[in-house]
């Protein structure tokens, strides 16, 4: 058996995805992979077809050794663009695994270990009272942890400290969010005391940072945060403050949680080795795919962190199916971030995983479980796209 063909498609459906097919030499016999990073969906597609090359006429169960060829090949390797490039052809040699095999991919991962994948939603609103009633939403629907985030402007993230949202005047490029630590440190802790005394200490409740914050304001909101017994704090540093996590993680015990951004293990070892996280944040299909993904999360079984997969809705049911199947089967799984894809999306990426009273459950169909439309991929083009980027209130950007 031989990899004869890969096919790359970029749709817009409701958001750009990237997408592949690996076709064989076997009649109806192919893999679907996905590759989507938000903002730079073309350079992956780019870099998608330039790797598959070294592919075809290669045995596609032979996934290991797929994987050392294409990382290896170039000399420069890694990143977040090719690390997703990769991610997206080791998941279709995964699904061509699991249809050879006859049985879905968690089966070959290690088989099941619980009945189902524990799942957080997003509770957003302008004050504590609208984030309350959110968060009610998502326990009618069986949710046990909600996200909980004040959204003080279009898109903003984290809080009030999001001041105000500009779009660019060219309608194609990103819109800017103007950030003030100040009111945010000051809002989230009310925010979380207020929900506390409403909903009890039935529900796990979460916070994302999205790396806003300096490490010594980290530091404060992680310790004002304590009483309150969040699941977890998410992203508190950026990835090149990972050194200054120490302090975020000697002054309070809320666990933390890091990773969106990582694209391999090297990325995630110094956080579980000195003992600064609690959850890994991978995305699997950002670090290189299934095969890199099971391999972080050995390392992270050896010094206890959990996983918390990144699962955004910039993630599409490809991917989002094999986090799914990889949390069925590790035994350190901790929570998986859960998005619900409409029906234009699931259109074109028809078989994803089904959610029931909080918890996801992957397809039992051999391989993903998850196909790809052609057609309908077609009917979406590209669209150009980008993420909104951050400025301070004087109008110099945020980086730091």
């Amino acid at each position: 058996m031989k990899i004869t063909e890969a096919r790359v498609m970029v749709t817009c459906p409701n958001r750009n995805f990237v997408l592949v097919k690996l076709l064989t030499d076997q009649d109806g016999l192919y893999g679907v992979g996905e590759g989507t990073l938000n903002g730079s969906e073309l350079a992956v597609a780019q870099a998608i077809e330039h790797a598959a090359k070294l592919l075809i006429g290669h045995d596609p169960l032979a996934t290991e050794d797929a994987w050392q060829l294409i990382y290896h090949w170039g000399y420069w390797r890694g990143g977040p663009i090719f690390m997703a490039a990769l991610g997206a052809l080791d998941l279709a040699l995964w699904d061509i695994k699991g249809k050879v095999a006859g049985l879905p991919v968690y089966q070959l991962l290690g088989g099941r270990s619980r009945t189902g994948v524990a799942c957080y939603g997003h509770a957003h609103g302008r004050d504590p009272q609208e984030v309350e009633d959110n968060v009610r939403r998502f326990m009618e629907r069986g949710f046990h942890h909600v996200r909980c985030q004040l959204t003080g402007g279009i898109g903003g993230y984290g809080g009030p400290g999001m001041v105000r949202f500009e779009p660019d005047p060219d309608p194609k490029l990103p819109g800017y969010n103007y950030f003030d630590s100040t009111p945010y440190l000051r809002t989230a802790p009310k925010m979380f005391d207020h929900l506390r005394q409403k909903l009890g200490d039935e529900v796990e409740l979460l916070h994302d940072v999205h790396e806003q914050l300096t490490p010594i304001e980290a530091a404060g909101l992680a310790r004002e945060l304590e009483p309150y017994h969040l699941f977890f704090l998410e992203d508190p540093l950026r990835p090149e403050d990972q050194e200054r996590f120490g302090l975020v993680r000697a002054a309070s015990t809320t666990p933390l949680a890091m990773g969106e951004l990582f694209t391999s293990q090297r990325d995630c070892l110094p956080l579980f080795q000195n003992g600064w996280i609690d959850f890994i944040r991978i995305g699997p299909i950002h670090v290189g795919g299934l095969t890199e993904a099971r391999k972080i999360c050995v390392l992270a079984e050896s010094f206890r962190v959990r996983s918390a997969f990144h699962g955004p809705p910039d993630i599409g049911p490809v991917g989002q199916a094999a986090a799914v199947h990889l949390d069925l089967a590790i035994p350190n799984f901790g929570i998986q971030e859960w998005t619900s894809f409409p029906e234009v999306v699931q259109s074109v990426m028809p078989g994803g995983c089904e959610f029931r009273d909080g918890f996801a459950h992957p397809s039992e169909r051999p391989g993903l479980g998850v196909d790809i439309d052609e057609a309908a991929a077609r009917k979406y083009p590209y669209q150009q796209a980008h993420m909104p980027l951050v400025r301070r209130a004087d109008g110099g950007m945020h980086v730091y």
